[in-house]
């Protein structure tokens, strides 16, 4: 009985660990970029009575064994990378990503971080820098003077003035990694370069199977909330299930404490 109540506490764990995660997707159903979370579970070790294929009489095999498991545990996380919807918002600065890629950043401590939130700004000097103020790592710098921004699909962002309606201000790369999945999420809506993830490759928007660009637009967060929802419950249910299993092992040990008596 006590390994019942041990197999079921690690099913609880793990829906607990579920129920955690599904939550992180709900909350950030509004966040910029986001990508949703799935866990993977896989079976602990099992215990084994008699191994399948066993001798039972010298002519005779166990064609299946006795094995009794011993729980569940998360083996992992992966990130959804699935594109979400473009919103327009007629931002200024505002860039969605279509397709695959990330915008590249310079980090606080002078790392390169990566990010799908395309809600851009410009700093006192011009240039271009996330909602937290972190610089593109193109360094593009619209001048003072600029009238109308132009951020063509392929990055160009181009301006015009009151003395030249055409100017070019530089162009918005894009990078891929052969597993996005790998990244590091960092929070901030930033990731950064793992060994899993592969090297980055800097592309043109557009270019090799990249992304493109769409200005006056914005990515949502590929959350859909409906099906959160039916995880949601399908976890409560299987906690409650496992917590069941504890309580019928609790009242056979009663059962079997009452017959010593």
């Amino acid at each position: 009985m006590i390994r019942a109540l041990r197999t079921a506490s690690t099913g609880m764990q793990a829906q607990q660990r579920q129920v955690e995660t599904i939550a992180n997707n709900i909350a950030n159903v509004n966040t910029t970029g986001f990508k949703k979370n799935r866990l993977a579970f896989r079976s602990l070790l099992y215990q084994t009575y008699k191994a399948p294929g066993s001798n039972v009489t010298k002519d005779q095999i166990d064609p299946t064994g006795l094995q009794v498991g011993t729980g569940a545990e998360v083996s992992s996380s992966t990130k959804s990378f699935m594109q979400g919807d473009l919103v327009p918002t007629g931002g200024a600065f505002d860039i969605a990503i279509k397709g695959e890629g990330f915008l590249s950043v310079e980090g606080p401590a002078g790392e390169t971080l990566y990010t799908r939130d395309g809600a851009l700004r410009k700093d006192a000097e011009g240039m271009l820098v996330t909602a937290d103020g972190y610089r593109l790592s193109d360094q593009i710098t619209v001048p003072e003077d600029a009238l109308s921004v132009v951020i063509g699909s392929d990055g160009t962002v181009s301006y015009a003035t009151a003395n030249s309606p055409s100017n070019i201000a530089g162009q918005i790369t894009l990078t891929r990694f052969a597993n996005p999945a790998g990244l590091d999420a960092r929070g901030d809506n930033f990731y950064s370069e793992t060994a899993s993830s592969g090297s980055p490759t800097e592309e043109s928007a557009g270019a090799n199977g990249t992304g493109t660009i769409k200005h006056g637009y914005l990515e949502r967060s590929n959350v859909q909330v409906v099906d959160e929802l039916i995880e949601l419950i399908q976890a409560q249910r299987n906690y409650e299930l496992n917590s069941r299993t504890i309580q019928v092992g609790d009242e056979m040990m009663q059962q079997v404490n009452q017959m010593v008596r």
